[in-house]
């Protein structure tokens, strides 16, 4: 069924919430500096293996050409898992999290104890898994990196929780191999983010479904 714009424009805000919510899960997992989130060790193993090579390369660049890649790649094997939310989370993800640091870096840093920065870390990661999972649920798009487990686990019909761990260790052992940085964080990540965003699913899905309800039935009421 078509959906109106009013709609539309109601889950690309629920997308936007999700974004928020999702990065400040990021910020606390990076800043713990327990290692890099599994695409970000692809990035970096792509970057210094094809960097020197490439004139004017940056981290960011790099992160920013292999998004739009594997865009175009997921465009080509079936359009309709790129949407407009995917360009808004290119857009506003690093922002989001410059923002975050800036609030919390006197909080979360690499002087705090051990346990604590790994308990952290596991926050993190579950604040990035819910966030993750209402981007998911807007239906509105979401980030390039997480369509690719959302494809394959929609392709596949297998659950998204195994599917993104495959994902993330594909995405660590590449980037290990043409020399990004791995650690502790990366491997807690890498197998703790798919399997409870899986839990998160089903309840993001029906909290975005009773709300869209009731601020449908609120503009009808209004007009």
């Amino acid at each position: 069924m078509k959906r109106s714009f009013k709609e539309y424009i109601l889950r690309l805000l629920f997308l936007l919430v999700g974004l928020v919510i999702a990065h400040l899960g990021v910020t606390l997992f990076l800043l713990t500096d327990l290692g890099a989130d599994p695409f970000n060790v692809l990035i970096q193993g792509i970057f210094r293996t094809l960097g020197p090579y490439i004139p004017g390369s940056t981290h960011g660049y790099t992160h920013a050409t292999v998004c739009i890649l594997i865009m175009l790649i997921l465009v080509i094997i079936d359009k309709g898992y790129v949407k407009a939310g995917t360009l808004v989370c290119m857009a506003f993800g690093g922002p989001i999290i410059d923002v975050f640091t800036l609030f919390l870096r006197h909080l979360v840093h690499p002087g705090n104890p051990f346990v604590v920065r790994l308990l952290t870390l596991a926050l993190g990661c579950i604040i990035l898994a819910f966030g993750m999972t209402i981007v998911i649920k807007s239906d509105a798009g979401t980030g390039p990196n997480d369509l690719v487990a959302i494809v394959l686990s929609e392709k596949l019909s297998k659950p998204f929780g195994p599917v993104r761990i495959l994902v993330d260790v594909c995405f660590v052992a590449s980037g290990f191999l043409m020399g990004g940085a791995v650690g502790i964080g990366t491997i807690i990540s890498a197998f703790l983010v798919g399997p409870v965003a899986d839990r998160f699913l089903p309840y993001s899905e029906k909290l975005i479904h009773t709300l869209l309800q009731i601020l449908k039935a609120d503009i009808r009421s209004e007009s």
